[in-house]
């Protein structure tokens, strides 16, 4: 059976395992191992796919395909991780295609952490898209692109490519600000074409709980969702203590845990396989559709966690969600604690997307005076609407509009938000905070994963896009934070005016993405909704 087809049985539960690439050929002796470990997870019964990382931690790595390949001739599903740290939009579009062509067709779409070291210093990042973006191009394709021929009367039509397409989510976040933001991207991943989610490294039940609830109360609740399950060591515990691995956080009392761990004679291994077995353990009792486990190198301790797993009762595993909740002081939890499991209680929810917000240090005069000046000038048929269209129609060169708004454009835009003329502002879309200045994964579809306390991955600034529902709650908006068409920015524009763009209509809040799945329409709300203007 394909992984679709089990993934649609809602009787199986299924086990994905993680495969890290390595540096160099397949035929490096240092590759040996992975290439074995691959072997064997192809050959394994109890193995339903293995998933490829791709370039994990910014890193340069073997290309994902290479190892895919040998794996899926071997007769096992593949997996590959999609992002878009390293690739523009051409360039993702032509690895699907590659992918494709051998056969390659469950993806992982991620938008991918920072680039780290590669040869003489670090990376220079892309993120020309984001994990929407590479959905809403997997789902275009999926349906058949039209492409343009130079010279030709007729586009082209491209065969439908048949990608199976996961995403990722994280609600293991410190803040509300932070937390909720996940959840509204999570939903935007499922409108633009995802068919799976896998959940990132966590270990607190109760945030695994409140996931798989959210997602039956939002209707979501046919969308199978894969619990990660990452077998810690010591070093590891580290690793994700110093932020060293974006997105993941454990608490003080693991980390002590860990380090107790640490003195025993195995160093730990037999607990940290035991607790690895415990989650996946939780993670069927509570519904989920299956187990991502990261964290192994050795067939033999796949083995083992599966031989612990098989020993426990069908209910231990309400015992194992009391034992596994390693939250942090003062962690916010989208729903109050069931005091009988410990788990979260569905009727009691502690967010209310309708209401209205206190003020915050990110209410500030410039956002309330650029939500005005955004209303005056660019509400269709409104205000100076019509005004600004015949400026631009009239200006000598019609992509910069006239020379004196030109000049205040840039000078107000820069001063405020330190505006890089891409010009195709996405400040509306983020409650009037720049996604090319203050976001350095240009992120504008949502936050990415990586956050560690609502600060930035990269620069320790606190996220715009916590900032942003800071915003958008406090004029009770925060349901509508997302509700847009997904945002792909055209690089064409970059230098030219937004404020022409918008009144001739050549930006993307004039012309919305339209993206179908066979089962979810994205709603295509254009540029009232995406202004804030409800």
């Amino acid at each position: 059976m394909t992984l679709p087809e089990k993934l649609a049985d809602p009787q199986r539960f299924l086990l994905g395992v993680e495969l890290v690439s390595t540096r160099g050929t397949i035929f490096e002796t240092r590759a040996s191992k992975s290439v074995a470990f691959a072997e064997a997870l192809a050959a394994h019964d109890d193995v339903d796919w293995v998933s490829i990382t791709d370039n994990a931690s910014g890193n340069p790595q073997l290309a994902p395909a290479a190892l895919g390949e040998l794996i899926r001739t071997a007769g096992r599903e593949v997996v590959v991780h999609l992002s878009c740290k390293d690739f523009n939009r051409n360039a993702l579009e032509s690895e699907a295609w590659h992918l494709a062509s051998l056969g390659l067709h469950n993806l992982l779409a991620l938008s991918g952490d920072y680039s780290g070291r590669g040869v003489h210093g670090g990376a220079k990042p892309v993120f020309d898209i984001d994990s929407v973006g590479l959905l809403t191009l997997l789902a275009q394709m999926n349906s058949g692109m039209d492409v343009t021929r130079p010279g030709a009367k007729k586009n082209a039509r491209l065969g439908a490519t048949q990608f199976n397409t996961g995403c990722v989510v994280t609600n293991f976040k410190l803040h509300e600000n932070e937390v909720i933001p996940q959840l509204l991207k999570l939903e935007k991943k499922l409108e633009c074409g995802a068919r799976w989610i896998v959940n990132q490294i966590g270990y607190d039940s109760r945030k695994i709980h409140e996931l798989i609830v959210w997602l039956r109360q939002r209707g979501w609740s046919d969308i199978p969702l894969i619990g990660n399950v990452y077998v810690l060591n010591p070093r590891v515990a580290k690793l994700f203590r110093s932020h060293k691995i974006p997105g993941v956080v454990i608490s003080d009392e693991l980390s002590a845990i860990c380090e107790e761990q640490n003195a025993m004679p195995d160093r730990g291994k037999a607990f940290f396989l035991e607790l690895a077995a415990k989650q996946i353990a939780i993670f069927r009792g509570l519904g989920y559709r299956g187990s991502y486990l990261g964290g192994v190198h050795r067939i033999e301790d796949v083995e083992r966690v599966l031989e612990i797993e098989r020993s426990f009762g069908p209910e231990d595993w309400k015992k194992f969600a009391r034992e596994i909740q390693f939250s942090r002081p003062n962690e916010y939890f989208c729903y109050e604690s069931d005091a009988t499991t410990g788990l979260a209680d569905p009727e009691r929810p502690l967010f209310d997307l309708a209401a209205v917000g206190p003020v915050t240090g990110n209410i500030t005069y410039s956002y309330r005076f650029s939500k005005f000046i955004h209303g005056l000038m660019f509400e269709e048929d409104k205000g100076i609407w019509n005004t600004g269209k015949k400026l631009t129609t009239r200006a000598k060169d019609p992509m910069q509009g006239p020379g004196w708004m030109r000049t205040i454009e840039h000078a107000s835009k820069a001063a405020m938000f330190g505006c890089k003329d891409c010009g195709d502002c996405s400040l509306p879309d983020i409650e009037f905070l720049c996604p090319e200045s203050a976001c350095a994964k240009n992120q504008r579809n949502g936050p990415c994963g990586g956050t560690r306390d609502g600060l930035c991955e990269v620069d320790d600034f606190e996220c715009i896009w916590s900032r942003a529902y800071d915003r958008a709650k406090h004029a009770g908006n925060a349901a509508q934070l997302l509700d847009h068409a997904p945002v792909m920015q055209d690089q064409q524009l970059r230098g030219t005016s937004s404020w022409a763009n918008a009144w001739a209509g050549r930006d993307h809040l004039s012309n919305p993405i339209k993206v179908a799945t066979p089962d979810t329409p994205i709603p295509v709300t254009g540029r009232g909704r995406a202004a804030g203007t409800k």
